[in-house]
């Protein structure tokens, strides 16, 4: 009778505890800032959808004004610099902010690092500069917000048309029902990305805090790894990044 030949063992992948070499919580965190990505590309493109709808402005920029009939300039939007009141300075405050997000990414991989190195006070240095440097941003973002939402000193005189009525007014400023600035999808587009990617930030925040907390209680001393340092680490680098592309599509383009 014939016999079958013994069946060699399958090579199967058992997982483990550190697929990949990266923890659970790790691969969690990459899962979660994907899916992320993936809310911040749909608005971005919409925007961009949008943006190519609408006409632009053909003109020098010097001539340049508010109107509902063409898509603005962003650098003459935003060129409002606080306690400058009076000076165009295009680009200039989110600049600042730009630079400040960016710095704050290069404290956490600090802080990171020196979690590798199990140096708890390096630690909690970097972080409570990170921490420091994600406040000042939300800071300044409110402060671009308030600009935004309140207007320049003259107001736009803008054409509606209501009731089948032809009727002209005066705007001060943006929000979800006028825009001084353009046409209205402009105003909704900057509060819904960039109210989006501050909600990003306020959380990141928030976790930085929670884990400076447990950095100086001892909590990942005692553990004997500040793996969580890490993790909070992969979004704060992860807010940083759609920031840029942010400032690219919104300000720059």
């Amino acid at each position: 009778m014939a016999t079958h030949a013994a069946a060699e063992p399958k090579q199967l992948w058992l997982g483990g505890a550190e697929p990949m070499k990266a923890s659970y919580g790790k691969l969690m965190m990459w899962l979660f800032l994907l899916s992320d990505a993936f809310s911040f590309s749909g608005l971005l493109i919409a925007y961009g959808l949008v943006r190519y709808a609408h006409p632009a402005y053909d003109g020098d920029v010097e001539n340049f004004v508010f109107s509902n009939q063409y898509w603005p300039i962003p650098e003459r939007v935003f060129e409002a610099v606080p306690f400058f009141h009076g000076y165009q300075l295009p680009l200039v405050f989110v600049g600042l902010m730009t630079f400040i997000l960016i710095f704050s990414s290069v404290t956490m991989v600090l802080a990171v690092e020196a979690g590798h190195r199990k140096d708890k006070a390096d630690v909690e240095k970097w972080m409570l500069w990170t921490i420091l440097g994600g406040i000042t941003f939300l800071g300044s973002q409110a402060w671009e917000w308030g600009h935004f939402i309140t207007g320049t000193d003259k107001p736009t005189i803008l054409t509606d048309v209501i009731n089948g009525v032809q009727v002209t007014k005066e705007v001060f400023g943006a929000n979800l029902h006028v825009n001084q600035y353009g046409p209205q999808p402009f105003a909704d587009f900057f509060f819904f990305i960039t109210g989006f990617h501050g909600t990003h930030v306020t959380s990141g925040v928030i976790l930085n805090i929670i884990v400076f907390f447990n950095v100086c209680m001892g909590l990942y001393e005692r553990r004997g790894h500040y793996e969580m340092v890490e993790k909070v680490g992969l979004y704060w680098h992860f807010v940083d990044l759609v920031w840029v592309f942010v400032f690219t599509f919104f300000y720059l383009v």
